[in-house]
């Protein structure tokens, strides 16, 4: 009997989507909804685990459509096997499915799940012996300058003081956004992502034009196209502000080539790019390295964030934190047992698993929180 608790009975594929406050809008593209899939799988024993697909078709070229025949796949072949071979069974998705991590990313996260829940222990203990809290930042997506201005105003209110500003669309509207923002929040650490909408020159013009306004960003994410490497390089040597590596490296081989070029001094790890296993394999090769890691996502509910905090928290030496999209989620301003509404993941009260159960979903394909 409890050998059998430990294999899997069945699976689920089923839609997770809910309206966004406003467009999450980038240089690349832009979500006007959060559209993912909820996979669940049930031990014999009626633990469940829960996984999330976050499709970026507009980064990663995938689509909900190839996702979802994909879970469907892996689910009945899923079925009877043993939620303790997980790492088997992760290098066997990685083998057949590589090229729709965010497939494997759900899939792996409900397998982890329904194992830490059986072992009676929080996700985070995998990685690490110590429970810490995040602090995220904020996004300041891809908007009219009166559109920027009013959520600053309304998350510097709620408690943030880490803005990610989306740039790489536009020149002068985003300087006059970056510059907007720094009025409104004098304080505030700002990050700049151009999502690879610049070149070289220009990503050296644009933080030129903000010594105007005496502006100083404390990191630039992935300013140029992800196979540019050496232009990644040119623009680390060019400045002291450290640089980040996000749609560059989606594999351990990518992370390797970042290294070895030496093309910046950050990696952004997200779950959806490579999986829960590769992910954590990609941060501890930087963090030997020497490098400055991101914990990110992409649009992504409670589930898969937290998730990732879990692995940010046991790995523990995540510098930079961005997991907010569930703030672009309608209805969860206040965040969630597991986040404040100012932005700061404290996961010891999970007691197993990830600690997110998502409920009422076939009412409104959106995961409320149930504690």
């Amino acid at each position: 009997m409890i050998k059998a608790s430990w294999h899997i009975r069945k699976t689920q594929v089923l839609p997770l989507q809910a309206p966004l406050i406003q467009p999450f809008c980038t240089a690349l593209g832009s979500h006007d909804t959060l559209d993912n899939l909820l996979f669940v799988l049930t031990l014999a024993d009626g633990t469940k685990g829960y996984g999330e697909a976050a499709v970026a078709t507009h980064i990663t070229g995938e689509t909900i459509p190839v996702t979802r025949r994909n879970l469907q796949a892996a689910g009945h072949w899923l079925v009877g096997q043993d939620v303790r071979d997980a790492l088997t069974i992760s290098r066997a998705l990685h083998e057949r499915w590589g090229d729709n991590p965010a497939m494997i990313a759900a899939v792996e996260m409900a397998l982890f799940d329904a194992l830490t829940r059986q072992f009676g222990c929080p996700l985070w203990k995998l990685f690490g012996p110590r429970c810490r809290k995040l602090q995220t930042d904020i996004t300041i997506v891809i908007a009219d300058l009166a559109q920027t201005q009013d959520a600053v105003r309304r998350f510097y209110r709620q408690g943030f003081r880490q803005f990610k500003v989306k740039i790489g669309r536009d020149f002068d509207p985003d300087v006059a956004r970056v510059a907007a923002m720094r009025k409104l929040a004098p304080k505030a650490v700002i990050y700049l992502d151009a999502n690879q909408g610049f070149s070289v020159a220009t990503m050296l013009e644009f933080l030129k034009e903000l010594k105007r306004f005496k502006i100083r960003p404390a990191l630039l994410e992935q300013p140029v196209p992800r196979a540019d490497l050496e232009g990644l390089k040119k623009i680390s040597r060019s400045t002291s502000i450290p640089v980040c590596a996000d749609e560059s490296v989606r594999s351990l081989k990518d992370v390797v080539a970042v290294i070895r070029a030496k093309a910046a001094s950050v990696i952004s790890v997200k779950l959806m790019k490579s999986g829960l296993v590769e992910a954590a394999a990609i941060a501890r090769v930087a963090q030997a390295a020497g490098l400055k890691l991101m914990i990110s996502g992409m649009m992504e509910s409670p589930l898969a964030m937290t998730a990732s905090a879990h692995l940010a928290v046991g790995l523990g030496y995540f510098s930079y934190i961005d997991l907010d999209t569930p703030f672009f989620i309608r209805g969860n301003a206040a965040g969630h047992r597991y986040l404040s509404s100012r932005g700061v993941y404290d996961l010891s009260a999970v007691r197993r698993g990830i600690g997110i159960i998502p409920d009422s979903f076939r009412e409104s394909g959106y995961p409320g929180i149930r504690n």
